[in-house]
């Protein structure tokens, strides 16, 4: 088992976080992980992203040149990784942010308006939980309870009240992804 993903969006929208807690998550786990980030010109409005690998064998290289998955929070992410993207492979696009998507078919695209969603829960910053929530719905590469352990511990104490709002944000992008 080896899951390669790209995740990526403007800075500001919690792309880092979330592949920190699907990396941190794995390795509860007891998987071998992976997270490289990378950040554009400008962390708030510049382009970020982050390649996260989790297999059960040794990872013999971080970098990630065609994904299994990609998760694009915006239309630039989309337009740069979503032809890198394996055939086979999984799209999470959020919608909300994305006017027209590329012409693939031998991928599959899981469209969801993220930022809609994490609007009715309350904010829109958990965006990228609903996004984080689709992805393991898809996948089953981690159990839904260990990301729910890496948001608590990724979540700094005076931020501990936002615990609630992003299991809900989760738990919604899981529905959307089984």
């Amino acid at each position: 088992m080896k899951l390669e993903v790209i995740m990526a969006g403007f800075g500001g929208q919690g792309i880092m976080l979330m592949g920190e807690i699907l990396a941190h998550s794995a390795m509860l786990e007891g998987k071998e992980v992976s997270w490289i980030p990378s950040y554009g010109p400008e962390m708030r409005g510049g382009t970020a992203n982050c390649m996260v690998v989790i297999s059960d064998k040794r990872i013999p290289s971080p970098i990630i040149s065609s994904p299994d998955v990609l998760v694009a929070m915006n239309k630039p992410s989309m337009e740069k990784f979503m032809p890198t993207v394996k055939k086979g492979g999984l799209t999470v696009l959020n919608m909300d942010l994305i006017d027209k998507v590329l012409e693939r078919e031998d991928i599959e695209k899981v469209k969801v308006n993220a930022i809609k969603i994490a609007d009715e829960i309350g904010n829109i910053k958990v965006a990228n939980m609903v996004a984080l929530g689709v992805v393991v719905g898809k996948t089953n590469i981690v159990k839904p309870e260990t990301i729910l352990k890496s948001i608590d511990y990724f979540l700094p104490e005076h931020r501990k009240s936002m615990f609630e709002i992003n299991e809900k944000a989760f738990r919604r992008g899981l529905e959307l992804g089984k």
